[in-house]
């Protein structure tokens, strides 16, 4: 029984590294413009625009032009994006 928790331990452990190996790159940018119709998004990452393909899941209403955001990318895709809140200040 113990060396069974120990495989299984063994086996899930494995899962999750492999899960965080495959999942996109979370990247902070701002939106430069959005094409609902074709269904793109141009984000300005680190100084240099990215023109991304977005998931049919994505809710490219729930940003603007403008916005600082978040989004998840595989390769040329933003499997998900969100507004960036700035965290709130923590004082003395």
């Amino acid at each position: 029984m113990k060396k069974l928790s120990v495989v299984i331990v063994v086996v899930l452990s494995l899962c999750l590294v492999a899960s965080i190996a495959f999942a996109g790159d979370t990247k902070k940018g701002v939106v430069k413009s959005i094409d609902e119709k074709a269904g793109t998004v141009v984000l300005t990452i680190d100084g240099k625009d990215e023109t991304l393909k977005a998931d049919k899941a994505v809710d490219l209403k729930s940003v603007k032009a403008g916005s600082k955001v978040k989004a998840v990318v595989e390769g040329d895709s933003v499997k998900s994006i969100a507004i960036d809140k700035p965290k709130a200040a923590v004082g003395c």
